[in-house]
């Protein structure tokens, strides 16, 4: 018994919808939704009853279109839905249906989100799903590898570098997200390491191609400029309290003891 009948003609509308240039989004996010109650029926079918080859398909695709969708609408939450929903026709029906040629490319994109949100751990989860050889020789995989790798070593330039070199356009989306995460940081690392700092030199150490660009950050942190085309920084008072050296040096010795008496 097939349930994909009474869906076909949605589907097909959907399948039109996403190919029209440009793509209607609000168009197909209606249609997006009226497929998620009919794709319940072939998620929670009786025990042993197994999905056609094509029913499973179907429902790919339009999970699929959806993780494209939600990156063309900025929608994280909802990418976030739709892969994991996808996830398990990548890998529990592997077997049973044709790999997808848009698997690898949105499962690195998974990847890019994990690193734009700053979970390393669930990264790392990630990465053990997927085959070894993959990791280094697909190149959708391999972007977020390399970036994680970069940012590893804190080699934040080629991080900023990489932006131009990504396999997709939709993973222009999260890398945009992390390369402003890593900005912000070197931002406030310039604040508390500067008391001023010229318009070229700042655009060196944001990674700003215009001065525009920089003026516009600028003015988010409010920074101020003067004559001299410099931004300043009210400088922090210092503290006088002395670090107490002895008494860290005592505290990480007892710790080492410790470790090694449990090793």
């Amino acid at each position: 018994m097939t349930t994909i009948g009474p869906v076909l003609p949605m589907y097909q509308s959907l399948i039109k919808e996403w190919a029209e240039k440009p793509v209607n989004l609000d168009k197909v996010g209606k249609l997006l939704t009226s497929m998620k109650l009919a794709l319940t029926e072939l998620q929670f079918m009786p025990t042993g009853v197994v999905p056609s080859h094509q029913e499973l398909i179907l429902a790919r695709d339009v999970l699929e279109i959806g993780v494209h969708w939600s990156i063309a609408k900025k929608d994280i939450p909802s990418f976030e839905r739709y892969m994991s929903q996808l996830k398990c026709y990548y890998f529990d029906f592997s077997g049973i249906v044709p790999q997808s040629p848009y698997m690898y490319q949105l499962l690195g994109l998974n990847l890019m989100r994990f690193l734009a949100q700053n979970r390393l751990a669930e990264f790392h989860t990630e990465l053990e799903l997927l085959p070894a050889k993959e990791l280094y020789d697909n190149v959708y995989l391999k972007c977020p590898v390399q970036l994680e790798q970069y940012l590893m070593e804190g080699n934040y330039n080629k991080v900023f570098l990489s932006k131009g070199n990504v396999p997709a356009e939709s993973y222009h989306f999260f890398i945009n997200i992390l390369l402003d995460t890593l900005r912000d940081e070197v931002a406030a690392c310039i604040e508390k390491s500067y008391s001023h700092i010229s318009t070229k030199e700042a655009c060196r150490m944001l990674f700003f191609d215009k001065e525009v660009d920089l003026t516009n950050y600028a003015a988010t942190r409010k920074w101020e400029k003067d004559l001299s085309k410099n931004y300043f920084f009210e400088t922090k008072q210092q503290t006088n309290h002395e670090i107490p050296s002895v008494k860290l040096i005592e505290q990480f010795l007892g710790y080492a003891k410790e470790l090694e008496r449990i090793v």
